[in-house]
């Protein structure tokens, strides 16, 4: 069997893999340990939040009518009549012309009282407060359904969940969420001349980078990798290796095979129990790309640089993940900067160039094939897109951040 000459462009390559993409799985949890998960169902707040006007500095509760025109050389006097004290339901007496009320921050707005005048903006004189800065209706006043009404959407469905946004589940009263549940995703590693990363290589022999480097991907993304080992480039040991994985995952991405028999054989072990779909895209690095699915698991086959291979789990297999966990926010983090040097590209493919960042300048860094130094030396990618000739020496760029 042999397709690989049958390449397709980057975007019909994503949208192959999006649509064989399986659905995601909810599952609840603890909102505590939602942080990097992707939320199924939309939350709502249960009630106002917060409950209660409440002060957001430390100051006096005051009618802001009376501290009209108040200044150094005039300040308002008002008289103190008492103190609100945190975590009681009772608010203190009520404010009335020309009195207020001490209220910390955090502290409830006692009856009568719609604004809050800064400590800073005051001294003191006996039982006479002077405010020296007029303050408006509603300043230094948190309203009671201001954060959230109840009812209201906090969190929309498809939001990867922050730390920052448990921290606000939690003041919501939110101790459970419906997340999608991890993808399991398995890696099988094939090639002859791999060995393990514990091993010494001999002649012609390298360790399996690609497996550590995809799972760490994969456990950076919100997924569990699977790693299966090395597998010869041999049709039986292929076989038994996928057969193994297929029950036990939700995802099948197999790396290497450097050859072109390699990439035959490894398509035609897939169409043999499924269906190959892509084999080859007009990407650089990475056109030997296989895109299969068997039964309803979605197979790739990625290229053994690691190199190539990472620039296929960035743009092809992530938008797949994305939509496995429901995630609607899925654009990769870029930043702007100025071209360094010229970049030829071969016009009709879509090409990944690694560059470094320097005060804002993207600085190629060109180099043979199989290096492996470019991956840490490098800030990220730039994208010349298929139907360009390469991009010249000060073009403003966006590069894709690692």
């Amino acid at each position: 069997m042999s397709r690989f000459l049958e390449v397709i462009d980057v975007p019909g390559a994503v949208a192959t893999a999006v649509r064989i993409a399986p659905n995601p799985v909810p599952e609840e949890i603890p909102a505590e340990q939602a942080p990097g998960r992707v939320l199924c169902a939309d939350v709502t707040a249960h009630e106002d939040i917060p409950g209660f006007d409440r002060s957001i500095v430390d100051g006096y509760a005051v009618r802001a009518q009376d501290t009209a025109g108040a200044g150094d050389s005039a300040p308002a006097l008002l008289r103190i009549t008492g103190r609100v004290s945190m975590g009681e339901p009772e608010s203190g007496p009520a404010v009335t012309p020309t009195t207020c009320v001490y209220v910390p921050t955090g502290g409830v707005i006692p009856p009568g009282a719609d604004a809050v005048v800064m400590v800073e903006q005051t001294d003191m004189a006996g039982d006479t407060v002077l405010v020296k800065r007029p303050v408006v209706h509603g300043e230094n006043v948190l309203m009671h359904d201001e954060d959230y009404r109840c009812g209201s959407v906090i969190l929309t469905k498809g939001r990867r969940i922050s730390p920052q946004d448990a921290g606000v589940l939690a003041a919501c009263g939110q101790a459970t969420l419906m997340v999608a549940k991890k993808p399991v995703i398995g890696i099988i590693s094939t090639g002859n001349e791999l060995v393990p990363v514990t091993a010494a290589p001999g002649p012609g022999q390298v360790r399996d980078a690609n497996a550590s480097m995809i799972a760490a991907w994969l456990h950076k993304y919100g997924c569990i990798p699977k790693v299966y080992g090395i597998v010869r480039d041999e049709r039986e040991s292929f076989e038994t290796a996928l057969s193994k994985a297929l029950p036990e995952c939700d995802v099948i991405l197999l790396s290497g095979g450097s050859s072109k028999d390699d990439r035959d054989m490894t398509a035609g072990v897939i169409a043999g129990k499924g269906e190959v779909l892509v084999h080859g895209i007009t990407i650089a690095p990475g056109k030997p790309t296989i895109i299969g699915r068997i039964g309803k698991t979605p197979v790739f086959g990625l290229p053994g640089h690691p190199a190539s291979a990472y620039v296929v789990l960035l743009v092809i297999v992530r938008p797949m993940l994305a939509c496995m966990l429901g995630e609607k926010k899925t654009a990769l983090k870029t930043t702007k900067a100025t071209l360094g040097s010229n970049i030829p590209s071969q016009k009709g493919r879509e090409e990944y160039v690694r560059v470094k960042l320097v005060d804002g300048i993207a600085h190629p860094l060109f180099g043979k094939a199989g290096l492996l130094n470019t991956l840490v030396q490098s800030d990220g990618l730039v994208r010349i897109l298929a139907g360009e000739e390469g991009l010249e020496q000060g073009s403003k760029v966006e590069v894709i951040l690692w």
